[in-house]
């Protein structure tokens, strides 16, 4: 079983676009312990199959990233041919902000690795990663990070705690390509320094000087997303914001239980809408208790 977590963008500044239409960004990114998960086997045949709450979203034909990771990892690598069967437990809303396709097409490429017995490393995994999307090397990682350019500079950050987190999505999908379109102003400042010491308190100061540059647009489309934000903050959220491109909005709460307890709350005031509690996962040799 490979784990495909939810990815959560703390802050997210637009800074530039190149000539080839790409956005320049730079954003702090976690990964939560609540995720999709990859199931894979070798089998006769290649197969592929998807269950969980949003299993009917997620294409099941070539077009999934899932599938193009195996493949790709089949034109790097000819000597990983054998068959496999797939099955991905779809948890986590399609279209959301959260990099769900980018994080299972991450596990796919790792796992495979693995089941394959193949050499590929670290580094050669990500060059696959991010000819697939510009999210895929940050989900290659999964840990604490700064990711600048496209996505595809990446700086982990040391001494990251866990994070008690409510992840909210009132049950509209935003895509990606309509968000940046409907950008008033691409041209933003950078993020500023991260804090020396990170904790709850601080990190909350620092959000505060920062921002999601794509909120706005995405508002502007669903208009849904200020109120699964005016929710979380309602709940006792520290701090909330929009997550990537949206429509999942995420609250950051000073311990897990606290976390629970809203997310209780909303659930029980929005009962058609994807609410989880969850922690985010904490740079290797942090804190990771509440």
């Amino acid at each position: 079983m490979e784990y495909a977590p939810a990815k959560i963008n703390l802050a997210l500044h637009v800074t530039g676009r190149r000539a080839d239409g790409y956005h320049l960004l730079e954003s702090l990114a976690v990964f939560t312990r609540f995720g999709d998960r990859i199931e894979l086997a070798e089998a006769d045949e290649d197969s592929f199959s998807v269950s969980g709450s949003f299993a009917d979203a997620v294409p099941t034909d070539g077009t999934n990233l899932v599938l193009r990771a195996r493949d790709a990892l089949r034109a790097a690598l000819p000597h990983a041919s054998a068959r496999v069967a797939i099955k991905l437990e779809k948890n986590l809303p399609v279209a959301s902000g959260v990099g769900g396709g980018s994080s299972d097409a991450a596990a796919t490429l790792r796992g495979l690795a693995r089941l394959w017995d193949l050499d590929a490393g670290h580094e050669r995994l990500t060059a696959m990663a991010a000819e697939l999307g510009a999210d895929l090397p940050m989900c290659i990682a999964a840990k604490p990070l700064v990711a600048r350019g496209t996505g595809d500079e990446l700086s982990p950050v040391s001494g990251f705690p866990a994070l008690g987190l409510v992840l909210v999505n009132p049950g509209v999908g935003v895509p990606t390509p309509a968000v940046f379109a409907a950008l008033q102003r691409r041209e933003n400042d950078s993020l500023p320094p991260l804090p020396s010491m990170i904790d709850f308190h601080t990190l909350r100061g620092w959000l505060e000087a920062t921002r999601n540059d794509l909120e706005d647009a995405a508002h502007s489309i669903t208009p849904s997303v200020g109120a699964a934000k005016a929710a979380l903050e309602k709940a006792g959220a520290g701090f909330a914001r929009m997550s990537g491109s949206g429509a999942t909005c995420f609250g950051l709460f000073e311990t897990g239980n606290v976390a629970k307890r809203a997310a209780a709350a909303i659930r029980n005031r929005h009962p058609g809408w994807f609410v989880a509690a969850t922690r985010s996962m904490p740079s290797e040799g942090a804190d990771g208790q509440d």
